[in-house]
């Protein structure tokens, strides 16, 4: 065949070439979730340690860590400190914050570095200022919590901070008593591997495993948690945050949060971060929440809801996977061949 072999060899190597480069280069493209940016910069003093936050897609709701106040602010999408809600009850070490359906705020009095609390509490907080303590207590002794997420029926879900990885997820064993105390169990864990996203007061290899926070949407179809250098996003379409939190997140990378704790989601899906410092910026992330409407079942799961990688990793995805992309190709190269064979047949 001589020459012309010689060109079908090399007109079939470009069709597969452009064919990869098409396939790989579409996957690459959406596999870089989207960057946050600056939404403002929080310069407000009183907010000098800024733990928690919540929203309801006009304002975001904010706490500090610790604390000696039932303590909420209330700030516009400017960081500017419109109100401040304050109650009554006096906490050991709030840490998260999460808002329910009926606009109370529930504060997460659950800090523990010590892991000496026979108690933690959750403090219900009205917008009036009025609050209502409810104390816990774990089956297996004191935890150091940082993370919690109300569902869409009012449960909350205290997830612990751990340097290891694996972090344990507690939930009321019946209905809040108050004051309590209300015994929690464990419900499950959640496995989340090392990054390399930079940030954070401690070694990344380590902060980047560590839940410092955490949101669920107001419809209660998506849950969120944080680490130092990153958010993870888990679908919920039932509205179960246990059943959410054994699916394969999307990972957001939050870089360059010097104490990154706060995290919520705006209706709209976009992802709102923060951290501690005065002069540091609340950021956002929008469109985090299309991550997880272009992607593939996890191996495992118990519902088709799309998920995407797992733990540290996100293998994010346009809908397109390997066995289909290399079905195109296959087809592709198919059809080079046949209209090439076609094309020889004439000339000969």
């Amino acid at each position: 065949m001589g020459n012309r072999g010689g060109g079908w060899v090399r007109a079939l190597a470009t069709v597969a070439l452009v064919v990869w480069l098409c396939v790989t280069g579409a996957s690459a493209a959406l596999a870089q979730p989207p960057a946050p940016t600056d939404a403002c910069v929080q310069s407000d003093k009183r907010l000098g340690e800024l733990s928690g936050l919540a929203t309801d897609g006009e304002r975001w709701y904010a706490i500090n860590d610790g604390g000696t106040k039932s303590t909420v602010y209330v700030l516009g999408h400017d960081c500017k400190i419109q109100k401040v809600i304050n109650g009554p009850t006096d906490p050991f070490d709030v840490e998260d914050l999460a808002r329910d359906a009926k606009g109370n705020f529930w504060l997460a009095d659950t800090g523990d570095n010590d892991k000496k609390r026979e108690t933690v509490a959750l403090i219900e907080l009205t917008p009036a200022g009025k609050t209502t303590l409810h104390r816990l207590t774990y089956p297996d002794g004191p935890h150091d919590t940082e993370a919690l997420l109300l569902d869409k029926n009012g449960t909350p879900h205290l997830v612990t901070k751990s340097p290891f990885g694996v972090s344990e997820v507690y939930r009321p064993k019946g209905p809040l008593a108050a004051p309590g105390p209300t015994a929690l169990e464990k419900v499950g864990d959640v496995q989340i591997s090392s990054t390399d996203t930079k940030g954070g007061p401690v070694n990344p290899a380590i902060g980047s495993m560590v839940v410092t926070g955490g949101s669920v949407s107001l419809d209660g179809t998506i849950v969120v948690l944080r680490t130092y250098t990153d958010a993870y996003l888990y679908p919920a379409p039932d509205g179960d945050v246990v059943a959410a939190l054994k699916r394969t997140p999307a990972r957001v990378p939050l870089p360059d949060e010097k104490q990154g704790e706060a995290i919520a989601i705006e209706p709209d899906g976009t992802l709102v971060s923060g951290s501690e410092g005065v002069g540091t910026p609340i950021r956002v992330v929008k469109g985090a929440s299309g991550l997880l409407a272009t992607t593939t079942p996890a191996p495992g799961t118990s519902t088709g809801a799309p998920t995407t990688g797992t733990g540290g990793s996100t293998e994010a995805s346009d809908g397109m996977s390997t066995v289909p992309a290399l079905g195109i190709a296959a087809v592709a190269i198919g059809g080079a061949l046949f209209f090439m064979h076609r094309r020889a047949a004439k000339r000969g």
